[in-house]
């Protein structure tokens, strides 16, 4: 070890527990930066130079990956260590627009945003600084989140980088999206589907570059595809459409005598290391251009999981308390790690130089995209009162528009619009599919989005909110669970985002109460438990519009949003037109309208939640009215704004929303004798209601899916009729 003088150490190097000696040929190879003061690339990926200053930049970021979690006993190195030669190569490309499907990839990429220093937006400008605001409040996350600049995605459960990487390469032609893929995570079904459906959507956008990770482990044992043979895996792509694969494979550069498939390139001698290091380098190369000019290409490392650092294999994945700094492996896998300060300004030199400057002012999603303008909605008033309308063929029409004047806007569906009630959104925007046919408004060109996967759906339509294009997410109510992890992925990074962006928007049709003749199978209200949790978190906002009027002023309202997650459920059945615009305007701003006011000795409120179960409530009313009992009719559009201020994390949100309705306006809506709550789905979404009013009160709700022959059938089943509701009533009257 050699010892540095501390005028020699840069000052961001404050916090390093150990520099090392200068590695061999420093001297020919170390003298200046391989990228130039004018440029933002190196020349070449042959060049020596270039080469050597991309292995020093693997192991810098392999050296800061496991410091940084040592110094919290805390957090996953193994395997960004295993693919650093791979991001250091592509940055020494003047490629910084990379995106991971692996969360456990965090302290990796917050170590790649330092050395460019993107980090010195929020304040971390030396090593000390990365290791104390690691896994800390208003610091670097445990996985990737929305806030850390410089970095595109968050990054949480698997199988959920690709969308963002395919929607980037969408929206800015010419640049490249590289996306970082564990090979177990590889196991998740939604990668390869949604690879697939893309790219047979839009054929001509292969401008991102997924980049396999394949160490042989996943987080505590073999990955499931370890065992097959590299002829197999480039088979396996090649077979799910991408017509080049790109492999490189440590072993065949081994001279370490290493045992198994999967070795450790930082074990080889350092010619054998150079060797390595320069076929990963042009073979990233390689792969770029070839993205970049029109090729589905993917890019394959090989490489023993935790290459470098203090274990191997999935031992490698994480680390336990007492895994800290003083640890002998750890100290032993740092020292031998260590550069020599020289070496570290070199490094930090190119990374600043690189693709024009640090991430957190170059990469796409440090800006905000411009949007079309939308000039006024052609809004429909329909007669209060007139034919029974569907609400969801209402927001379709309107949803054409949208498309008409913004040509980014994509709707997403798992092939049910027509089956939604909003295949005008078909005709005016046509799906998009490499079969020309009129009979089903399908065409190569156009901005409805149809695999059938409800993640493929929501990923691409909440990954384009985020990256900052309107996007309106369609699925039936007992289908969207399978959709929710990335929406809500997306949803909280939006809460945290640094800049503006279109809210993503969902529109859930066919409820439960639709769904008798299908049974349990598509009664699935369950996922509003979802939202009604969600709405805690401040940027969450679960519509229910009213009728066929309400819809329209809810999406208008929506498209007006910026941060957040509007989900607006409907229904796709002719229903009577209740409200008036205005009267949806102000139950957006209050939570609430008053539908009707029956007078009486005694007044029950309804608060109901839903279009279809204003039936029998209103039925209900009558024989209340019968009975001498008033009634008020409340419909809940908007519960988020019915919670108290404290209830919910509004102020921690990027964009905040601290609307709430007073106690007085609670009162004005809900006050009365006695308080009767009614959903078709779950009672969670009453929550806001219950928890301020005051009243003796009960809930209708959900209870369980069966076969029936009409939505009334199902409502009884439930529990949900007027004649419940009275008897209730009468009893909570006492």
């Amino acid at each position: 070890m050699t010892v540095a003088t501390t005028q020699s150490i840069p000052a961001f190097c404050e916090g390093i527990q150990h520099f090392g000696e200068l590695l061999p040929e420093f001297a020919a190879y170390g003298q200046s930066a391989a990228i130039a003061p004018d440029q933002t690339a190196i020349s070449s990926p042959s060049d020596p130079e270039a080469v050597y200053q991309t292995l020093l930049a693997a192991d810098a970021l392999r050296y800061l990956t496991l410091q940084v979690t040592a110094s919290k006993e805390s957090g996953h190195p193994g395997g960004f260590a295993s693919i650093t030669e791979a991001i250091a190569s592509l940055v020494m490309l003047g490629h910084k627009n990379i995106i991971t499907e692996v969360g456990h990839h965090a302290p990796g990429f917050y170590s790649n945003v330092f050395l460019d220093r993107s980090l010195e937006t929020m304040g971390i400008e030396t090593v000390q600084q990365l290791c104390d605001r690691f896994r800390e409040t208003h610091g670097l996350l445990g996985h990737l989140s929305g806030q850390i600049p410089g970095l595109l995605n968050p990054a949480g459960p698997l199988g959920q980088g690709q969308h963002f990487a395919m929607v980037g390469a969408k929206l800015h032609p010419g640049v490249l999206f590289p996306v970082t893929i564990g090979d177990g995570g590889l196991g998740e079904p939604y990668i390869m589907s949604s690879f697939g459906h893309f790219n047979t959507a839009y054929p001509t956008v292969t401008n991102f570059l997924p980049i396999l990770v394949w160490n042989g482990f996943s987080q505590e044992h073999h990955s499931m595809v370890s065992t097959k043979s590299n002829q197999a895996m480039v088979d396996y792509w090649r077979g799910n459409g991408f017509r080049e694969v790109v492999l490189v494979d440590a072993k065949d550069f081994d001279d370490a005598d290493q045992p198994g498939d999967y070795v450790d390139s930082t074990a080889f001698s350092f010619p054998q290391r150079f060797a390595f290091t320069q076929a990963v380098l042009e073979a990233t190369d390689k792969a770029a251009k070839l993205a970049l000019g029109g090729t589905l290409t993917v890019l394959i490392v090989k490489q023993l999981k935790g290459a470098g650092v203090h274990k191997r294999g999935a031992q490698s994945h994480n680390l336990y308390p007492g895994d800290s700094l003083q640890r002998d492996y750890i100290v032993s896998a740092l020292t031998t790690r260590a550069l020599h300060p020289d070496a570290w300004a070199l490094v930090r030199t190119n990374y600043e130089r690189a693709m024009g400057g640090p991430g957190a002012k170059t990469a796409v999603t440090e800006s905000v995209l411009p949007l079309a303008d939308l000039g006024n909605l052609p809004l429909n008033e329909f007669p209060v009162g007139g034919d029974k309308q569907v609400a969801t063929t209402a927001m379709g029409a309107l949803v054409g528009y949208v498309g008409q004047q913004d040509t980014q806007f994509v709707v997403t569906n798992a092939d049910g619009n027509a089956a939604s009630g909003i295949n005008n959104i078909n005709q005016a925007l046509k799906i998009i599919h490499p079969t020309t046919d009129a009979t089903y408004f399908q065409q190569p060109q156009g901005q409805v989005y149809e695999p059938l996967s409800e993640d493929a759906c929501a990923g691409f339509a909440a990954a384009q909110a985020l990256f900052g294009a309107r996007t309106l997410w369609c699925s039936y109510e007992s289908f969207a669970i399978n959709g929710l992890p990335i929406w809500q992925t997306v949803t909280q990074a939006m809460a945290e985002l640094r800049r503006p962006t279109p809210s993503t928007i969902a529109l859930f049709t066919a409820g439960a109460l639709e769904q008798g003749r299908n049974g349990w199978t598509h009664q699935r209200p369950e996922v509003e438990n979802y939202f009604a949790g969600m709405m805690r978190n401040g940027n969450v906002y679960p519509i229910f519009p009213t009728d066929a009027n309400s819809i329209q002023v809810c999406y208008d309202w929506a498209l007006t949003t910026r941060n957040k997650g509007v989900t607006i459920t409907a229904s796709k059945s002719p229903l009577p037109v209740r409200t008036t615009f205005e009267q949806t305007r102000r139950a957006l701003a209050e939570g609430a309208v008053t539908l009707a006011h029956t007078p009486g000795d005694k007044t029950l409120v309804f608060a109901v939640i839903g279009d279809m179960t204003l039936i029998p409530v209103f039925e209900a009313a009558e024989q209340l009215a019968d009975r001498g009992i008033g009634s008020r009719i409340v419909s809940v559009v908007n519960p988020r704004q019915l919670y108290r201020p404290t209830d919910v994390a509004w102020d921690m949100c990027s964009e905040p929303d601290s609307n709430f309705l007073d106690d007085a306006g609670f009162e004005r809506l809900f006050g009365g004798d006695v308080l009767i709550g009614v959903t078709g789905g779950s009672s969670a979404m009453l929550e806001p209601v219950m928890l301020r009013s005051t009243a003796p009160r009960d809930t209708f709700c959900w209870k369980r899916g069966e076969t029936t022959a009409s939505a009334g059938q199902i409502m009884a089943l439930n529990g949900i009729t007027a004649d419940n509701f009275v008897a209730r009533a009468t009893a909570l009257l006492g």
